[in-house]
């Protein structure tokens, strides 16, 4: 009977896979989207940050090269602002993740029993998203310019010396970055602890566990997907932003970010190549500390 069992296997034909032609079609529009909208553009970003002045041509005018020296010169040149702005994102990433695991925690694990409030907190989590990026920028500048209610009260009563100030100055560009960016880091995490199943909590209580040790061996460990998707999203946009440390919203001459250099290179200064140059370099070391950042915390699987 093996025998038969073994030949009647023999006897069955291979069924082989082809790969249907729809499926193929069904995946050209988002392959023209990403050729036309991302590898064009990197593409045409590469070309512009090897090119070398026209020697006949005015101000802004640039010829192809291979002019490799582009890097060295804004490295050489804006070292200090490379530092401040990954400086920066990784203080308000910190930030956002300390105010924000609270919140998430107690929207997706302690007010899961109540539906409606919980919706109600999620609501006011996204609220922000309502107004623009740049109204809200500079509704705290208004808050914490010189003049406003705030400072002149924390003056009047003697916590802050006459001299004091907040706008232009690093802490003012961290704290609009960390409050900007809250619900990028909020929302992972609350989806993971949403999904938490309080069981192990319990579990970790019943072996003696304080509250501390199962915070630590338990909610952690479960809501890492959550840490790393909202850390990730909160520090890449932190890292080239340019609106926080900008002289108009929040920042000084002393706080300007790669961001702003960027800007200022390709509109005010017309350097082009420079501008590019530095944008290539924000992108490769933002992939170089995020595929460190994922290596060493053990989740590769997790993206």
């Amino acid at each position: 009977m093996a025998f038969a069992a073994f030949a009647t296997t023999e006897a069955q034909p291979q069924v082989t896979r082809r790969k249907s032609p729809i499926a193929l079609f069904l995946l050209l529009p988002g392959i023209l989207y990403l050729v036309l909208f991302f590898l064009t553009p990197l593409i045409s970003l590469i070309l512009t940050s090897l090119q070398a002045p026209s020697e006949f041509g005015d101000i802004g005018v640039y010829d192809y090269a291979f002019n490799w020296q582009n890097y060295v010169t804004v490295i050489q040149d804006y070292w200090p602002h490379i530092l401040r702005s990954f400086g920066y994102a990784l203080l308000a990433t910190v930030f956002a993740l300390l105010f924000s695991y609270p919140i998430a925690y107690f929207i997706g694990v302690k007010a899961r029993r109540r539906p409606l409030l919980q919706s109600l907190l999620l609501v006011l989590v996204i609220a922000p998203f309502f107004i623009s990026f740049l109204l809200r920028t500079l509704a705290w500048k208004q808050i914490l310019s010189d003049e406003s209610l705030i400072i002149t009260s924390l003056k009047a009563i003697g916590l802050l010396g006459p001299d004091a100030y907040f706008a232009g100055t690093p802490f003012a560009v961290v704290f609009g970055l960390t409050y900007n960016f809250i619900p990028f880091m909020t929302l992972p995490l609350y989806t993971t602890l949403e999904r938490l199943d309080t069981r192990y909590l319990e579990a970790g209580s019943d072996l003696y566990a304080n509250s501390f040790t199962v915070f630590r061996k338990v909610t952690i460990p479960l809501s890492m997907p959550g840490i790393v998707a909202g850390t990730l999203l909160t520090f890449i946009p932190a890292a080239g932003d340019y609106v926080n440390a900008s002289r108009d919203f929040l920042g000084g001459p002393d706080t300007q970010m790669m961001g702003n250099v960027i800007e200022a290179n390709f509109l005010v200064l017309l350097n082009y190549p420079a501008a590019a140059a530095l944008s290539i370099i924000l992108m490769a070391a933002i992939l170089v500390l995020v595929g460190v950042y994922v290596k060493r915390s053990g989740t590769e699987d997790l993206l």
